[in-house]
């Protein structure tokens, strides 16, 4: 089986000190073997394992025991830990396009990023939302045929609005986005997570799902029309239901995946519940992309507090999707 990839994110931040740890921890946790795709500089700064520079991603399964394979992007200035700048985006652009590649090519089996400043690869270039959209873009997927699910242990969360203003949110909470994250979410689950039947729900918009209108119209004429156009096609879905009572252990219990219509009422029950695990996964791509649900920390770089708990779930999960995915196609084969 060939390795994951590991995009170190940007060499400033904290993404290769926790790259490191994790690789620190392959025998405690079996994580499968992995190489890292950055500059060998931002390990150097952020942590004394030994490195492998390799040139090929199957050298990285002789040297994953003793090392940290790393596939290098070379930085053209001095990393400083805490303080980003453009030389660093652009070793974070680059490896991004190489890592996207490699999982593309089969080189590596999925990929895994670790975070990036967005504020800072804009100035180098790059024009998307986010990673997600960078890697759909880069596979040849539409933007609205990807889902980003926030995942933890005891949760699983999918905004159905993501970067946008909350005064926006009604208008871009439309019948057709809803049955596609909800079409995409489905199948994310049975292919990456082999859940054969997925239960989804979906939560209200409005307080208290719009209390039959009287708070808003949003569920009864969008959400409510949505959810009986999903179940008429065999998908497991109910709601909207309030969204303050839908995360309690109750009613996790009931669902392996909830449907957000915005952003916060998706990512505030994940990072409060799975905080130092939870992590990002984007559904509906022809690789497996995850990602640690948190951000560059800058002000954590260097300074050797970066907990790695998110990184390493992140390799889990990469390396269970391979093989809910591989088990996936031969049922499917047959």
């Amino acid at each position: 089986m060939k390795p994951l990839v590991v995009t170190l994110g940007d060499p400033a931040g904290i993404g290769p000190e926790i790259v490191a740890k994790a690789w620190r921890r392959r025998e405690n946790e079996k994580l499968m073997p992995f190489f890292a795709v950055g500059s060998v500089a931002s390990l150097k700064a952020a942590s004394d394992i030994p490195v492998k520079v390799i040139h090929h991603p199957d050298e990285a399964l002789r040297y994953f025991d003793q090392a940290l394979p790393l596939f290098e992007i070379p930085s053209l200035a001095e990393v400083r830990l805490g303080q980003p700048d453009q030389a660093g985006a652009q070793v974070t652009f680059s490896a991004l396009e190489v890592g996207v590649k490699m999982a593309l090519h089969e080189s590596a089996s999925a990929l895994v990023t670790a975070p990036v400043s967005k504020e800072h690869l804009y100035k180098v270039g790059f024009t998307f939302p986010g990673q997600t959209e960078f890697v759909a873009d880069r596979c040849g997927i539409a933007p609205d045929q990807t889902v980003m699910m926030l995942a933890g242990p005891d949760l699983r969360t999918v905004p159905l609005t993501i970067h946008i203003p909350y005064k926006d949110v009604p208008s871009a909470l439309t019948l057709d986005l809803i049955i596609s994250r909800a079409r995409v979410t489905a199948e994310g689950l049975r292919y990456n997570f082999g859940i054969q039947s997925p239960r989804l729900v979906i939560a209200g918009l409005n307080p208290h799902a719009g209390e039959n209108g009287a708070i808003g119209r949003e569920e009864i004429e969008i959400i409510r029309p949505a959810v009986k156009q999903l179940q008429s096609e065999g998908i497991d879905i109910q709601g909207p239901f309030a969204a303050d009572t839908l995360f309690n252990p109750r009613a996790r219990a009931g669902y392996d995946a909830a449907l957000c219509p915005t952003h916060d009422q998706a990512l505030i029950p994940i990072k409060t519940i799975n905080f130092d695990n939870g992590v990002n996964t984007t559904l509906g791509l022809p690789i497996i992309r995850t990602s640690p649900d948190h951000g560059t920390a800058f002000a954590l770089a260097g300074k050797d507090k970066a907990d790695e708990g998110a990184m390493v779930a992140a390799l889990l999960m990469a390396a269970e999707s391979v093989h809910h995915r591989q088990a996936y196609k031969k049922i499917h084969a047959l």
